[in-house]
């Protein structure tokens, strides 16, 4: 009697009898075996796996994305040929009087974006899209379009809090906890790039905590490869439960456009903007009262660090909250609040953003022994008076705006370090007898002639009775530079 076994049968038989083989050997390998990329590769099981999408969080956060236009009036002069400086040509040409080279007015505009962050129409932006504006409108992502009220300026951080002129409640979107956010996460940018409208784009967190990019006082940026293009600054970055976890900002680019890196002001420094909108305006930092340098490859085996870490205090200042909390120069302070610092910058970011009136817990190395100090926050004491005065005297100061310093001034205007005496630059209209000598924002005037400046009522006199040569002695950046030029 024969078996007889039809072609399908036997494929089937075949496959049975090859599983059995593959499992019967190995069984014990297999089980222990790492699956291959490939294996990890899976194919949607479902409709709703399909259709998976970032639509709901976009629907969410667009209509509190809106689009900020800055418009500044500028006077212009016309750029004419020397021939007309003589009255006969001007006469020729039927302009007598020189009509030719009357300043015009002409009105300049920028367009960027920004975050409606609380329901009564509250918006932040960046510093740079409204600055020098006359006029801010904004408009939403369903076509309305609104006045808009400047509320604070801050540009040591580049941002800027807006109020819509309009009834409310508006869309909003809420602050995220940046610093929980890690390297891998996906985000979102929401903004207007090259003014072509509202657009998405998607990327993911590339960076944290960027200290040398160079844009604002206080360096310490998100970074993405999500595209940012001009038009997008004071935008929305969002995290996938679309909250806000910073305000796109810069990019960096050889052409004008997006090359995959983009940088983010966090939520965190926006909303410690915001609060000081809130609280009258203007933005209070607390003072310190101490400097730090950054620790490198040398101090840290001198220090007999495993690795370069923290900063290390180079001056403690008499009086200063530092001084009270008994902070001491060579202190090496590795983490604020529990979160590590590594460089000056991330330092000033983490202090920065604390309130008046709160602690900051410094955890510090002290002979290598971690102690854990308590600092108060206080404001930067006014002392002595700034005296703010506008010089407009004919001399090398012409056009400046200068004031006493103190640690208020100092901190007001960003300067870092050195002794809180003497008359520092705080302002220099651009195409004054100072800004044509090269006077700059932050200058201290040590001396004068050799007179020591001690104050601007001072400084002033001497502008009002020039001599015939000038000899000024000039801080900038710690070092003294002395400067001769004829009346």
């Amino acid at each position: 009697m024969r078996l007889i076994i039809s072609g399908n049968a036997r494929h089937m038989l075949r496959v049975m009898l090859a599983g059995l083989l593959a499992f019967w050997p190995v069984a014990a390998v297999t089980q222990t075996a790492q699956p291959s990329p490939a294996d990890l590769r899976l194919v949607p099981q479902n409709e709703t796996q399909i259709k998976l999408s970032f639509a709901p969080i976009v629907k969410k956060v667009a209509p509190a994305v809106v689009n900020v236009y800055a418009s500044r009036k500028v006077v212009q002069r016309r750029q004419v040929s020397p021939f007309f400086d003589d009255p006969f040509f001007r006469r020729f040409f039927g302009q007598p009087g020189g009509g030719f080279d009357r300043p015009r007015e002409r009105v300049e505009s920028s367009l960027g974006s920004g975050v409606i962050i609380s329901a009564d129409g509250t918006v932040i932006t960046n510093h740079h899209v409204i600055k020098d504006a006359d006029e801010v409108r904004v408009a939403l992502s369903d076509r309305r379009e609104f006045d808009a009220d400047i509320v604070l300026l801050d540009e040591r951080t580049d941002l800027a809090v807006l109020k819509i002129r309009g009834e409310g409640p508006f869309e909003h979107v809420a602050f995220a906890d940046s610093d929980s956010l890690e390297v891998g996460d996906i985000v979102l940018a929401i903004g207007n790039p090259f003014g072509v409208g509202q657009t998405v784009t998607q990327g993911i967190v590339s960076a944290t905590a960027r200290t040398q990019v160079g844009v604002t006082d206080f360096q310490f940026f998100i970074q993405t490869d999500a595209a940012i293009n001009p038009g997008n600054s004071g935008g929305a970055l969002v995290d996938m439960t679309g909250r806000l976890v910073g305000i796109n900002t810069a990019i960096f680019s050889r052409s004008g456009g997006s090359n995959g890196i983009g940088f983010a002001i966090p939520a965190h420094m926006a909303r410690f903007v915001a609060r000081a909108a809130d609280q009258g305006g203007k933005v209070l930092r607390p003072w310190l009262g101490a400097t730090v340098q950054i620790v490198n490859a040398e101090i840290a085996e001198a220090l007999s660090l495993d690795r370069p870490r923290g900063v290390l205090v180079t001056a403690v200042f008499p009086g200063s909250p530092a001084q009270e909390a008994d902070l001491r120069v060579s202190d090496l302070v590795i983490a604020v609040d529990g979160k590590e610092v590594v460089d000056p910058n991330s330092f000033g970011y983490r202090f920065a953003t604390k309130m008046i009136g709160e602690k900051a817990e410094f955890l510090i190395l002290r002979d290598n022994r971690e102690i854990t100090l308590s600092i108060s926050l206080k404001p930067a004491p006014e002392v002595p008076s700034r005296d703010t005065r506008e010089l407009i005297e004919y001399s090398p100061f012409e056009g400046t705006t200068v004031m006493n310093l103190s640690p208020a001034v100092a901190e007001e205007i960003g300067l870092q370090g050195g002794a809180f005496d003497g008359v520092v630059i705080a302002e220099v209209n651009r195409g004054s007898t100072a800004d044509r000598v090269g006077l700059r924002p932050g200058d201290i005037v040590r001396a004068v002639n050799r007179q020591k400046i001690e104050t601007t009522r001072m400084l002033e006199a001497i502008t009002k009775a020039p001599p015939r040569v000038w000899q000024l002695d000039i801080e900038r950046d710690g070092k003294v530079s002395q400067i001769t030029l004829r009346g």
